[in-house]
């Protein structure tokens, strides 16, 4: 009996529709027609010999061998774009040191460190996690070669290349009661912080009273304290724990979106540059609503 060899370009595009929850939008970025990718769809359960998807209502939902598939396909991809990206680039060697900001530094940095690993074993990173005002200093001192960082777009330094719109968002313990007759507990890194300014500005032009029930010097301190119950914070989706929700309520201020940079030294050498490479992957594939 001949072996069937599923398709890749039909999984890519399974992969993507499910996790945008429109395979409109991935056919768009797959710059393939929604047709074409309705016809990935039937492939893949012509091979399979069941289907993976049913409609209800306007959407398109997994089917328990969609489920499963799922699962395959993610690692099939993950191989496949390893094998290209190890073949295609030149072997390098040599050291690297990127900085990232928190947020960045639990989920994503370990998905990056892998990736990048499988890829560039000869190369050594040196990885620091911080603050935005230690990561710059860092790299205005010689100290990096790469940082990941937030900015408000008012100033930047050389070599800053903007990769994405992320939105500030009210962060909290699910369906939590919130009095308006008190002042707003919230829960803040310690200043500066660029969050932390936008929040309270944006509070004050609200007319909403306020009240810092706790400041941290770490974004760990800062999600601990909002898992318990002590105030409300402003942050993006970029690492927020599976605990926390975004509070959508309708009092609360409309707050705006902030840039994700990633800044360089002139003369990225080839490690370096593979490394941004790999960041810039990542990042597309972990938050495509907000990354360029």
């Amino acid at each position: 009996m001949r072996k069937v060899t599923l398709d890749l370009e039909a999984l890519r595009s399974f992969v993507l529709g499910v996790e945008l929850g429109n395979f409109a939008e991935a056919a768009e970025r797959l710059n393939r027609s929604t047709s074409a990718v309705s016809a990935h769809l039937k492939k893949l359960e012509m091979q399979l010999e069941q289907p993976i998807l049913k409609r209800s209502g306007r959407s398109l939902v997994l089917l328990p061998a969609g489920e499963e598939l799922l699962s395959y396909a993610k690692r099939l991809l993950a191989v496949n774009d390893d094998a290209v990206m190890a073949l295609r680039r030149p072997k390098v060697s040599g050291i690297v040191r990127i900085g990232l900001q928190e947020d960045f530094g639990e989920r994503f940095l370990t998905d990056m460190l892998a990736q990048f690993n499988r890829t560039n074993p000869e190369v050594v990173l040196d990885v620091q996690v911080s603050r935005n005002r230690n990561l710059m200093e860092r790299f205005q001192q010689g100290k990096l070669d790469l940082v990941l960082c937030w900015n408000n777009t008012e100033s930047v330094v050389t070599n800053t290349e903007v990769i994405g719109q992320f939105p500030m968002q009210w962060i909290g313990v699910p369906e939590t009661f919130i009095d308006q007759q008190l002042p707003l507990s919230l829960i803040l890194f310690e200043s500066p912080c660029l969050l932390r300014e936008v929040a309270l500005k944006a509070l004050d032009e609200s007319e909403i009273p306020w009240r810092v029930a706790m400041s941290s010097h770490s974004l760990s301190g800062v999600w601990s304290a909002t898992e318990a119950g002590l105030g409300i914070t402003v942050r993006t989706p970029a690492g927020c724990p599976d605990s926390l929700a975004v509070l959508e309520k309708e009092w609360l201020p409309k707050l705006p979106n902030l840039a994700l940079c990633l800044i360089q030294v002139d003369g990225l050498n080839a490690a370096a540059q593979n490394l941004k490479e790999t960041v810039l992957d990542e990042l597309k594939q972990n938050f495509p609503d907000w990354v360029y």
